[in-house]
């Protein structure tokens, strides 16, 4: 009765020692092999990014012989568990527009699976997320030291160094770079030459920077050591962290991935890639920023309607009609039960954003907000991926202007890609529905996930990891979120 008492407060400690007989953990036969387990698993902790201080070790040390000590070496089990399997840090609790949503397995069946392993430190090892990103991001984690030059060496001077110039400063960008593994072999080590710039690309690739073999003033301030370790590590244990709210996610099947500080879409298959596309994402102002949350991609629209958000329709565009009733005149004014109504017929005057009873609305056109097609995958926030008329954002570096949907830059590539499981011709399949000129609903037969993501950190097919701006600032909050964690013991 003690020790049920002590665990009721954990209901996966409660959960496990009720269905099992209130049979104890660590006060049993394999006690010691069991205790020394979690003990090495935890020691294993810095490789995830998560501070070992989080599991209190020292209480570990001792043997249970008691109900206080048995619960409080089972609490470590089950939070290690916890972690492993579905991260340290609740997501919305970071940003509430972080909408993930963990899903672990039970954890009961975790710790029953667990004292009955052959190997129960490799059951415990086993836990953390298997997914090539996931350990190609553990080994940058280990490696972030490999990649700054000694400082005994002369500093690159400031500048921007390309192809074709010379001076005393590419000799010293050349040793530096040899100093860490990136040769550049030359005649003429004063000449910026391609063997250099193969060189600055392979080493902008390997810490995140775009890898045009210029080296500006980013590349040179890393190669000097003016960039801080934990500004480094920073981005790869947030990601680590990222990956275990996904850990239930099967990322070998067929999917859509939008990583948004990269402003690119994917489709994803067998962990390959099989299509990508440039994306334009919400704005960075928080009440615009596009969300992180999995979905279901149900259906390809063709020649969409655009059924205005009402926080734009309030905040936009009820002012201006209350300026001008003709004011935004592509759009439809409409009632709660879809009819058109005449803009002569209200008094604009008369609401506020709390009481506007309309919707607005655009017809199917060429310049539509939401251009000809729109992949909707059904959420409470409205959230989906869309054509747009507005071509000229997609040449841009920072590509973050929407008001939370995703814009597509191939958007009708996309739809034949999407549509291609489930016809032989998925092209013929999406203009027999465009040429149509209304409004057109295709179901995807399979349906497709689609993961919208936060990694400004992620490697590519090769393992180098790629370095993305954190245009919405959710990366220090987080990092802060998990240090804190570290020391709740």
């Amino acid at each position: 009765m003690a020790l049920a008492e002590k665990a009721a407060a954990v209901p996966d400690l409660a959960s496990y020692y009720g269905s099992h007989g209130l049979r104890p953990i660590f006060m049993g036969e394999r006690a010691g092999e069991l205790r020394n387990a979690l003990s090495e698993a935890i020691a294993t902790a810095p490789l995830h990014g998560i501070p070992v201080g989080r599991y209190a070790t020292a209480a570990l040390a001792a043997d249970a012989r008691d109900a206080d000590t048995e619960v409080r070496q089972a609490r470590i089990l089950v939070r290690y568990m916890r972690d492993m399997t579905g991260g340290v840090v609740r997501p919305a609790s970071v940003d509430p527009l972080i909408k993930r949503e963990v899903r672990r397995p039970p954890i009961d069946r975790l710790i029953r699976d667990f004292t009955q392993a052959p190997n129960p430190r490799q059951f415990l090892l086993d836990l953390q997320p298997r997914h090539p990103a996931y350990l190609a991001l553990q080994r940058a984690l280990t490696v972030q030291d490999t990649l700054v030059a000694s400082a005994d060496l002369p500093r690159v001077p400031e500048g921007l160094w390309r192809t074709g110039m010379r001076g005393d400063g590419i000799a010293f960008l050349r040793a530096r770079l040899g100093s860490i593994g990136f040769d550049a072999p030359a005649a003429d080590p004063l000449a910026y030459d391609a063997a250099l710039a193969d060189a600055v690309a392979r080493y902008q690739a390997a810490v995140g920077l775009p890898s045009d073999g210029v080296a500006g003033p980013k590349t040179i301030r890393h190669l000097n050591g003016d960039v801080p370790d934990d500004a480094r590590n920073r981005a790869i244990v947030v990601a680590l962290e990222r990956m275990r709210w996904m850990a239930s996610e099967d990322l070998d099947a067929r999917h859509v991935w939008v990583n948004i500080p990269e402003y690119t879409a994917r489709i994803m298959e067998n962990g390959a890639e099989v299509f990508r596309t440039r994306v334009v994402v919400g704005h960075a102002d928080h009440d615009r920023q596009t969300p992180e949350f999995s979905d279901q991609i149900e259906y390809v629209v063709a020649n969409p309607r655009w059924n205005v958000p009402r926080s734009i329709t309030v905040k936009e565009y009820l002012p201006k009609l209350q300026a001008n009733r003709h004011a935004v005149s592509h759009l439809d004014v409409v009632d709660g039960n879809g009819n058109v109504i005449a803009r002569d017929r209200i008094d604009f005057g008369r609401y506020t954003a709390a009481n506007f009873p309309y919707r607005m609305r655009q017809k199917s056109s060429d310049d539509n907000a939401l251009g000809l097609v729109k992949f909707i995958f059904p959420n409470p926030w409205n959230i989906y991926l869309h054509d747009t008329p507005t071509k000229h954002l997609f040449g841009n570096a920072m590509r973050a202007h929407s008001h939370g949907c995703i814009r597509i830059g191939d958007p009708f590539d996309l739809a034949y890609a999407l549509l291609s499981k489930q016809t032989n011709d998925p092209q013929a399949m999406f203009h027999r529905a465009l040429d149509r000129g209304s409004e057109a609903w295709l179901k995807l037969t399979p349906i497709v996930p689609v993961h919208l993501v936060y990694f400004t950190a992620f490697p590519d097919a090769d393992g180098t990891i790629r370095r993305f701006e954190d245009v919405y600032g959710r990366d220090a909050p987080l990092y802060d979120a998990i240090q804190k964690a570290g020391l709740d013991s």
